[in-house]
This record gives C-alpha cells, sequence and structure tokens, in this order.
C-alpha cells in the first residue's frame, strides 16, 4: 500500500518510538504529518546554520584579505621615515653638482665617485619606490607642486606652469611624502 503524498509505504507493522508518549495512541497518518513538521523544522534549522557557516566562512575570507591588504601597504611605506631622512641627502648631493664652478674644479675620478656613489643611493631609494617628481614645464598642481614664488611671463601659454624647482619632490609607492618646491608662471599682459 502507497501512500499519495510522495509515495512513500505505508508499513502495517507497529512502529516503536524511543519517546513513546509524544505517538502513543495516534493515528499514523497523525504520527507521519508530526515526523514531517520536525523533519522540516529540521531541516530549515539545518539551512539556518549553513548559512551562518557560510556567511561566517566569507567574514572570515574578506577579514584576511584586509589584514593582507593592510600588511602589504604597512611593509610599503614601512621605510617612509628612513627614506624621508636620506631626501635631504639627496638634495645636498644635487647642491653640490649643481655649482658647476666647484664642481669642475674637484678632480675628474673624485667626481666620477661621488656621481656613482649618488647614482647608487638613487637607485636604491628607486628600488624601495621613491620617485622623482618632474615638475619642471608641468602645470602647477597645489597637490605636487608648493609655489614658493611667481615669474611674470608675456606667454599666455606659460600661465601656471612651473619654471623653476628650487627642491625636488617625491613620492613612495604613489604617496606623496614631499612636495616640490617651485616657481610658476604668471602671465601678464602688457
Amino acid at each position: 500500500m502507497k501512500n499519495d503524498e510522495k509515495d512513500v509505504p505505508i508499513v502495517d507493522e507497529e512502529i516503536v518510538f524511543e519517546n513513546d508518549a509524544e505517538y502513543s495512541g495516534k493515528e499514523p497518518e497523525q504520527v507521519i504529518a508530526k515526523l514531517r513538521q520536525k523533519l522540516k523544522a529540521t531541516e530549515s534549522e539545518k539551512q539556518e546554520y549553513l548559512d551562518g557557516w557560510q556567511r561566517a566562512k566569507a567574514d572570515f575570507i574578506n577579514t584576511r584579505k584586509r589584514d593582507e591588504e593592510a600588511q602589504s601597504e604597512f611593509v610599503k611605506f614601512a621605510n617612509q621615515n628612513l627614506i624621508s631622512d636620506i631626501i635631504p641627502v639627496l638634495d645636498s648631493f644635487d647642491v653640490a653638482m649643481q655649482n658647476k664652478q666647484a664642481w669642475e674644479k674637484a678632480p675628474k675620478d673624485w667626481r666620477m665617485g661621488v656621481e656613482y656613489i649618488y647614482s647608487q643611493l638613487v637607485s636604491i631609494l628607486s628600488q624601495n619606490g621613491l620617485t622623482q617628481l618632474d615638475a619642471k614645464g608641468q602645470m602647477f598642481d597645489p597637490k605636487l607642486h608648493d609655489a614658493v614664488d611667481t615669474i611674470d611671463t608675456t606667454q599666455k601659454d606659460e600661465d601656471g606652469k612651473v619654471l623653476e624647482v628650487l627642491q625636488k619632490g617625491y613620492s613612495l609607492n604613489g604617496k606623496i611624502i614631499r612636495s616640490a618646491k617651485v616657481k610658476t608662471a604668471l602671465y601678464k599682459n602688457d
């Protein structure tokens, strides 16, 4: 004999339950209905636990990704203080090499040694994410440049451009750590 609801065979044998008081004296249809109700509740509870577990797993994965990104950012900028302290040394090299008269008076071998040391220093800093901001000829950008003075110009296309760099600017892994100190052009129509 089969039940129409899901083709579940109905057995004519007596069913024995562990908690017999709950089901004793009830018709098999009532017992089956009660069991189906419990099964639905159990499936619903199982789905709720599964959903919670999946959310917790997704939260854990997202947290791990955020932690890895934060650690990566930390590593990228961990040397920022050291590099910021070394930048004035680069400035000193630049000042020494820009004084052409004094520079040309120094022995050639000595100059080549100093230039080699300078290029080594620039190379190492570059490998660690330091980039010099190329300001000369660029339009003034307050995010990248610090205007300390203006230079009058009669050429309209130079208006707002950086004409002179007094101190180089630098970025570390895309973050500005020192703005370039510049003089900008100011168009004057005479």
